[in-house]
């Protein structure tokens, strides 16, 4: 069996860790060490798609509306402003909690973009895996789909491509009609789309006079999740205090039930008997706000009762991602 011959580094060009690219994974790799890329540099790329990213929306306006059209809410749209300002021939780019077939996005006829929200991403950053499939977007032809794929590691990510300054306000839609400018003359397979997700869709409300509370309507009982920004630890000793309190509900017959994980924020979660409604919760919900205020401004240790209300709500803690 004839030896194999020694590799030689000599006269290799040495490449800076930006200067890598990036090449099959059983190729020797570019940087010239004689291992093979899936072995060397592909290592680090590869855990960097695959690392979770707890707080994928983090740094975008709305951050708490991102994680409720994410996870809660079935049919929203948010027009989105890029902080470069629209390519030519794109009138628009709007964020979509899902869209027929589970697209990742369309380009219409029109030239306009739709951005799925809700779908499965293959890689451990929803943001980066947004913003690989919005610039594939905004160059496919009008009238096409996009398909799935892994986001490049060191491809922007969408706090890269959106305007900071830019408003998030998501419209609640009764259904899925937005995917098509005349669902009439929409294709067999769309219209099967639209009525089977017609059907799912769970009537949900957005209130107004809070930031990211989702009212919801269901067979049994309504809900309210709302989902909120402070830190999760310091958010459960508020909750407990209140609830210790006789404060946590939000009117007669409603009581906070637990609360859901999700993407790094938490969703506290209300039931309300079926005949309350959002527009009944609304003023309930900001006078919970004030409450809850002035709980998280308190730095006093738990007491005993509200210890046990601490721990009763993290035994009712769903996590959803």
């Amino acid at each position: 069996m004839a030896k194999k011959r020694p590799q030689t580094k000599a006269g290799r060009p040495q490449l800076t860790e930006g200067e890598i690219p990036v090449v099959g994974a059983r190729e020797p790799c570019p940087c010239g060490s004689g291992r093979r890329y899936k072995a060397c540099h592909g290592r680090a790329a590869a855990h960097a798609v695959t690392e979770l990213v707890q707080r994928p929306f983090d740094g975008l306006p709305g951050e708490c509306d991102w994680v409720a059209l994410r996870e809660l809410v079935p049919a929203a749209t948010v027009e989105l402003t890029l902080k470069d300002g629209l390519p030519e021939g794109v009138p628009s780019v709007t964020l979509a909690t899902v869209l027929p077939m589970a697209w990742p996005a369309l380009r219409r006829d029109d030239g306009s973009v739709l951005l799925g929200l809700q779908n499965d991403t293959p890689s451990g950053d929803i943001s980066r895996d947004l913003a690989d499939t919005l610039q594939r977007a905004l160059e496919a032809k009008p009238g096409t789909p996009v398909q799935a794929r892994r986001a490049p590691a060191d491809g922007p990510r969408m706090q890269d491509l959106l305007d900071p300054e830019g408003v998030f306000e998501p419209v609640v839609h009764d259904g899925f009609e937005f995917w098509v400018p005349d669902p009439e003359n929409a294709t067999p397979e769309v219209s099967a789309s639209l009525e089977r997700a017609n059907a799912a869709a769970i009537p949900t409300v957005k209130l107004t006079g809070v930031d990211a509370a989702y009212w919801c309507e269901t067979p049994d009982k309504n809900h309210l999740r709302w989902v909120m920004p402070h830190p999760e630890e310091r958010l459960l000793d508020a909750l407990a205090r209140l609830h210790a309190a006789g404060g946590s509900s939000l009117g007669e017959g409603t009581r906070l039930v637990g609360s859901f994980r999700a993407h790094g924020l938490t969703v506290p979660v209300w039931d309300l008997p079926s005949g309350v409604s959002a527009d009944d919760v609304e003023k309930p919900a900001a006078e919970f706000a004030e409450r809850l205020a002035t709980a998280l401004a308190s730095d006093a240790p738990l007491t005993a009762d509200e210890r046990r209300a601490r721990g009763g709500l993290t035994n009712r803690q769903v996590t959803l991602s």
